[in-house]
């Protein structure tokens, strides 16, 4: 679309929102618009499975997309992405992705999404809220990709605000958020940051037991290539990693989520 009164075009924007509500039986009730879907495949072992997808291909300038999920008391649910998530160049306002989870008494949900790629000059803005109900637990996975290694790509400029907030009855039992942009980007390669790193990951358990799993992801931690460690501070178990390339990130996150977990992985990643 060009406006003859404005020298620059006006670029469509995609919007989209799907919300899934899940009971200890299954569906409950779907809610979706524009770009924004939900997909419950039929798994034969293992958690529910709600597989969301952008049809939109990617988040550009000024795109906006919301998933959400709803466990009922008892419910649990594995929530996922069909595909990466891409952030491309954005000139003008940053794409905003918002991610609400509320789990019900004594239910549980992995939030497992596949990798964000941030493109040369992808702006974003990203909150993933998930609030607790007492006996409840969550398990988190965030993926950044830095630009593709294979295609050579590097992004020298950059805008990223990622949240991660979880609340327990209405207090915040865990907060973690990065942020990145054009300024910070020369320095990454620090060894005190990235330490030349384009890929990194961060799993964060939130249950009364969490704590009790540290040596098991210890003993994952060995994954050739990639540079992790994990704490446990009480109620709580967080794991970082660190890689090159996004291949063998994989590969280690996968052997984290076999080890800490009883569940298959989510069937749509054809791992």
């Amino acid at each position: 679309m060009f406006d003859a009164a404005s020298p620059s075009p006006l670029l469509q924007r995609s919007t989209g929102a799907a919300h899934v509500v899940m009971g200890p039986r299954g569906l409950v009730d779907l809610a979706q618009a524009g770009s924004a879907k939900a997909m419950l495949p039929r798994v034969t072992a293992g958690l529910p499975e709600i597989v969301f997808l952008n049809t939109s291909g990617g988040l550009a300038s000024g795109d906006r997309l919301s998933f959400a999920v709803t466990l009922r008391p008892g419910a649990r649910a594995l929530a996922t992405t069909q595909t990466a998530e891409r952030a491309y160049r954005a000139e003008d306002d940053p794409a905003r992705a918002k991610v609400r989870m509320t789990v019900g008494e004594n239910g549980w949900l992995d939030w497992l999404p596949q990798d964000t790629i941030l493109f040369d000059g992808a702006r974003l803005d990203r909150e993933t809220a998930v609030d607790l109900a007492p006996g409840a637990g969550c398990l988190l996975l965030d993926m950044i990709v830095l630009g593709r290694l294979a295609m050579g790509e590097q992004p020298r400029r950059l805008h990223l605000r990622d949240r991660r907030v979880v609340r327990r009855a209405g207090r915040v039992v865990h907060h973690d958020a990065m942020a990145l942009d054009d300024a910070a980007l020369p320095r990454l390669a620090g060894p005190a940051l990235l330490d030349g790193a384009r890929c990194l990951a961060t799993l964060a358990m939130v249950a009364p037991h969490a704590s009790d799993l540290l040596g098991t992801a210890r003993a994952v931690l060995d994954e050739p290539g990639v540079t992790g460690a994990a704490s446990a501070p009480p109620g709580r178990l967080v794991i970082r990693c660190l890689a090159r390339d996004d291949w063998p990130l994989r590969r280690q996150v996968n052997r984290l989520l076999t080890a800490l977990r009883p569940d298959p992985l989510p069937r749509i990643w054809q791992v």
